[in-house]
């Protein structure tokens, strides 16, 4: 190369390589990290292991980084001084990645500041159910060995929240037994129910596993549990038949799987949204939705639970009680909350038989029904309603006073008393509201009555 020519060719290159850096004298960006994504696994690589502990950050939530030792940890910018929660799938029957998973890791590094480790046994839980149920016990002293070199990075215990999915609760449960208990927080997103409901407390999940256990129950009369497993245990809409879901075995795939679901996305829209996903403690979900359970003082001392990161789930007592069965109301679809309100109807005159009334609450275009019952020679009947908005945007109010059909004769009887509603927890009698005259309804005839209350 002619001389001159060379000297061109490195002024050039040295021009590039100041535009480059810059003319302040910056260094050159840093290196972006290395992203790993979950595996996928299919029924002919049989159920190893094979587990990834994948780190995610506030940062970009989408990259999730692998660490496998004491150095990757540290490398990645794991900050010890943070909580740290882990987020462990169930079994996937097809060896696939979990679809909500994404979603999930994103809604939590929005709705805290915290390390968020994703744990990837695809491979573990792929093939048959019962494969991935003899591999807990391996997973879950490999989840034990990885937290041991957190803890040596000067993370606390107490500061380590394991979030299991299904199958993945009971992992959690045997991960917090390895820990003595003191584990911070264990959540259970509807844990898995068979081979688990009669198993012992040592291969389970169950309340002395961590500081804080509380389950999510969705689908107890399939794929979840039935029992309770935690200090507070939520099921929600009695534990069964979520609304918006399939009722039928045509619906396929997504009549098997949807209520299982939908505790993840319940807790999912717990974390995106402000609106409270609260529960009241009663001795069964009948005696809830008949009225009987107003409040949280029993065992709770008026600290009623929430669902969501909320420290114990609201819960303000020590010692915490075990095995709290609490029930909440919800409605089909995302944010998923609803305002709960009793409602009550006062006879002047009992009658000789059960008095049946459906009172619906209308807003906007937003209804919602529920038929209280006045037991015979009985003047009050109760129960709970569920409404999408809160009670100050309630219209008007309709009650129908039900009868049974007669072809022959048409049923003219008539009925008088006092409707009240109030809003849950009923802790304050002035938030009682009842119409200042009487209510008169004819059998089959619905009858509206406007409900104006003052929103706060």
């Amino acid at each position: 190369m002619p001389p001159d020519l060379w000297e061109r060719s490195f002024l050039l290159w040295g021009s590039l390589l100041w535009l480059s850096i810059g003319s302040s004298g910056d260094a050159p960006p840093t290196p972006q990290p290395k992203c790993t994504d979950f595996q996928n696994a299919n029924l002919l690589k049989g159920t190893n292991l094979k587990v990834q502990f994948l780190l995610f950050a506030p940062s970009d939530p989408s990259c999730g980084q692998l660490v496998e030792d004491s150095s990757d940890i540290q490398k990645t910018g794991f900050n010890a001084t943070l909580g740290t929660k882990l987020i462990i799938h169930g079994f996937r029957a097809l060896g696939t990645k979990p679809s909500w998973i994404d979603t999930f890791i994103r809604a939590l590094l929005r709705a805290t500041n915290v390390n968020v480790i994703a744990v990837d046994w695809v491979y573990g839980s792929s093939g048959v159910y019962f494969s991935a149920v003899e591999n807990v016990v391996k997973l879950s002293l490999e989840i034990s060995r990885f937290l041991s070199k957190l803890l040596v990075l000067g993370v606390s215990e107490s500061s380590i929240h394991i979030i299991g999915v299904s199958l993945g609760a009971h992992v959690g449960g045997v991960v917090g037994h390895f820990y003595k208990g003191q584990l911070g927080r264990i959540t259970g997103l509807d844990p898995a129910g068979p081979e688990y409901t009669r198993a012992s407390l040592e291969e389970r999940l169950d309340a002395g596993d961590a500081l804080f256990v509380e389950a999510i129950h969705t689908d107890t009369d399939n794929l979840g549990i039935r029992i309770p497993v935690g200090h507070v245990d939520y099921f929600v809409n009695g534990g069964q038949d979520q609304p918006g879901c399939p009722m039928f075995f045509h619906a396929g795939y997504s009549y098997l799987i949807c209520d299982h679901m939908r505790a993840v996305y319940l807790y999912i829209s717990a974390l995106e949204n402000s609106c409270q996903l609260m529960a009241f403690p009663c001795a069964s979900y009948k005696a809830f939705l008949a009225g009987h359970c107003l409040d949280c003082f029993n065992p709770f001392l008026l600290s009623c639970p929430r669902i969501g990161l909320i420290e114990q789930g609201g819960v303000k007592i020590e010692p915490l009680p075990k095995e709290v069965r609490v029930y909440l109301l919800t409605s089909s679809r995302a944010p998923y909350c609803v305002h709960h309100s009793l409602v009550e109807f006062y006879l002047q005159e009992s009658r000789k038989k059960d008095t049946s009334i459906e009172v619906t609450f209308l807003s906007s275009n937003v209804t919602s029904s529920i038929k209280i019952t006045i037991p015979k020679q009985q003047l009050q009947g109760k129960g709970i309603i569920a409404h999408p908005n809160p009670r100050c945007q309630i219209n008007q109010v309709k009650f129908k006073f039900q009868v049974p059909s007669r072809v022959w004769r048409k049923d003219r009887t008539t009925i008088v008393g006092t409707f009240c509603t109030a809003p849950l927890p009923v802790n304050d009698s002035k938030e009682t509201v009842c119409f200042p005259e009487p209510v008169t309804l004819q059998a089959s005839v619905p009858v509206f009555h406007d409900l104006d209350i003052a929103c706060l």
